[in-house]
């Protein structure tokens, strides 16, 4: 709902979905419900039709689900990368798209061998061009002048926390005493 109704996309799952907005020309918002009230309309009222959907198909198949959870990883992977694969080669055969999968796929590994979350890297995927759109518009409506990105105190304070936000945990654990026990989850100095 955030997403329909203020454009934000809230999670992963949203965030792919206004990346397929924005594929068809649509700009997610309060204008949607004014301008394509059918789209968004019929979008609710498939959520309702794929939730009753689920209760029908998920109560008798339930057998069949945790069965899905008994193969092996390595089973699972393979499959996964085969059908992403052809997938791929379907959509358009290319080697450069293959390898695109490839760099992207060892990338998705790369982060959840060494703990990263993969959903802001998803959002920021797909966030990503816009705000570099917003970036140049800004820039050229300023004619090129970087300092109207910090010409107020808002846009002060909100680079200030993001900054924060960014190095706070690095300054955090240098400034914490060797012997203190952490209080971070997952920190296991």
């Amino acid at each position: 709902m955030p997403l329909l109704t203020l454009g934000l996309p809230t999670t992963a799952t949203a965030a792919i979905m206004l990346a397929g907005f924005q594929q068809y020309g649509l700009q997610p918002g309060p204008l949607l419900f004014v301008n394509r009230p059918d789209l968004v309309w019929g979008l609710i009222a498939s959520l309702f039709i794929v939730n009753f959907m689920l209760i029908i198909l998920n109560l008798p198949l339930i057998g069949l689900w945790v069965k899905v959870l008994s193969i092996p990883r390595p089973w699972l992977y393979g499959g996964i990368l085969v059908f992403a694969t052809l997938g791929t080669l379907g959509a358009n055969p290319s080697l450069v798209e293959l390898g695109i999968l490839l760099a992207f796929g060892l990338m998705g590994y790369g982060l959840r061998r060494f703990g990263y979350p993969l959903a802001p890297v998803v959002v920021g995927l797909i966030l990503g061009p816009l705000a570099e759109q917003q970036l140049r518009r800004a820039l050229a409506i300023s004619q090129g002048d970087p300092m109207v990105l910090i010409g107020s105190p808002l846009a002060i304070i909100l680079m200030g926390i993001a900054v924060l936000a960014l190095f706070g945990p690095l300054l955090w654990r240098l400034l914490k005493p060797a012997g203190a026990p952490s209080s971070l989850a997952g920190d296991t100095d």
